[in-house]
């Protein structure tokens, strides 16, 4: 694949699909190498519409309007990075040979909706995972916990992303409030959840696995060291790397993600989620695209999970060697407000080894994620603090 000259004829045309933080990053990496980016997004001013060569705000959920505007821009390649798509019209785009699809559209269908990914995982590929059921309404809802899925469980909308709509529920009075609330959290309202029973692991982590091309192009597996994270209501708030696992569970993780990945095809990273007990691993979820707890690839390997991901998708050969240990600790708005200023960066920097993304969103939310520490340390232990000390000295306030 050629790279030419952002903004000429011969410049290579990447559209991203959702322009949020983590899109963001994917936009300053792609343009290090030269590429035209494209961003697009349902509100205006999101992080990645702010360094993209240029920004389209629209309904990505509307089939219609995604194809008009990918008629319109012309991208080589087209980036999801967020679940609301319309993603039966990705795969007519694909089809019709009007773009190349990242990884593919059929991985895009498949990973956007839990229900795809999970039955591809335990019912066709044979991965283990926790309990599970599918549920069209409340009766349903209740008559899987009833049936055998038990209590504790979560429930969760088929289509979300970051703990959104996500419930735990402890016993029958919280059946209806955890299908009203996954109702309402979804990116995509579709009547329809996934109710999973407990597996009862010792901790959780993100696989980052690249599927990249080798010297001679050819599609080969990588895989970065292991992240750990700590989640609060299912959205993260710490992450750190390496989390320290058995050889044989690393082995069997690793075993687990490149069965998934392999089948998806197609290049890119992907975050694949994984409880771990012992040696034992079972299979959670896989985003196909960089993961909210890598941002603490920002300050552990030579190459951030953005910088892999769009060497990744152009072609390009790839490095996940780990520098050092990181990790990362989540800056909240703490406020409903629009254009909140921070106080405090200066001495959130005062903290060794740290530095701070803030995202640049237009609208800040009570428990919406504005920005991120990362710190290194001589042990994961000692970044975790770093980290989380120099995110407690960023103050979100009115302007």
């Amino acid at each position: 694949m050629k790279l030419g000259t952002p903004l000429s004829p011969s410049a290579l045309r990447v559209m991203l699909l959702g322009a949020g933080e983590l899109g963001k990053e994917v936009v300053i990496a792609l343009q290090r190498l030269g590429v035209e980016v494209i961003a697009v997004d349902r509100y205006a001013n999101a992080p990645g519409h702010q360094v993209a060569h240029r920004a389209h705000v629209i309904p990505m959920t509307d089939g219609t309007a995604l194809r008009a505007l990918v008629e319109a821009e012309r991208p080589h390649l087209i980036v999801p990075e967020i679940e609301a798509i319309a993603t039966d019209m990705l795969a007519e785009i694909e089809a019709a040979g009007l773009a190349e699809v990242i990884p593919t559209a059929r991985t895009t269908q498949l990973t956007m909706n839990r229900e795809g990914i999970r039955r591809l995982a335990a019912e066709e590929l044979g991965l283990p995972t926790s309990p599970y059921c599918f549920a069209s309404s409340l009766e349903e809802l209740q008559a899987a916990i009833d049936g055998g899925i038990g209590y504790p469980c979560i429930v969760k909308p088929v289509m979300s992303s970051s703990g959104k709509g996500q419930s735990t529920l402890r016993g029958p009075d919280d059946v209806r409030k955890a299908w009203d609330y996954a109702a309402a959290g979804g990116r995509v309202n579709q009547g329809r959840v996934i109710v999973e029973g407990f597996v009862d692991f010792e901790f959780e982590i993100t696989l980052l696995t690249v599927r990249a091309c080798d010297a001679s192009g050819a599609v080969q597996t990588y895989f970065c060291e292991p992240i750990g994270h700590l989640q609060v209501s299912g959205d993260y708030v710490e992450s750190w790397q390496p989390q320290a696992m058995r050889p044989a569970a690393l082995k069997r993780a690793q075993e687990i993600a490149a069965a998934v990945t392999g089948n998806l095809g197609g290049r890119g990273v992907f975050g694949v989620e994984l409880f771990v007990r012992g040696d034992e691993v079972w299979f959670s979820e896989v985003s196909p695209r960089p993961h909210d707890t890598g941002l603490v690839t920002l300050c552990t390997q030579r190459l951030s999970e953005f910088e892999l991901h769009a060497r990744a998708i152009l072609g390009l050969p790839v490095d996940v060697a780990l520098r050092e240990p990181g990790a990362s600790a989540v800056i909240y708005g703490g406020m409903d407000e629009t254009g909140i200023a921070f106080e405090g960066v200066a001495d959130a920097l005062t903290v060794p080894r740290s530095d701070l993304r803030l995202f640049g969103k237009p609208e800040s939310f009570l428990k919406r994620r504005m920005g991120v520490a990362v710190a290194n340390g001589t042990s994961v232990d000692e970044a975790r603090d770093r980290a989380r000390l120099a995110a407690s000295k960023v103050r979100p306030v009115k302007d």
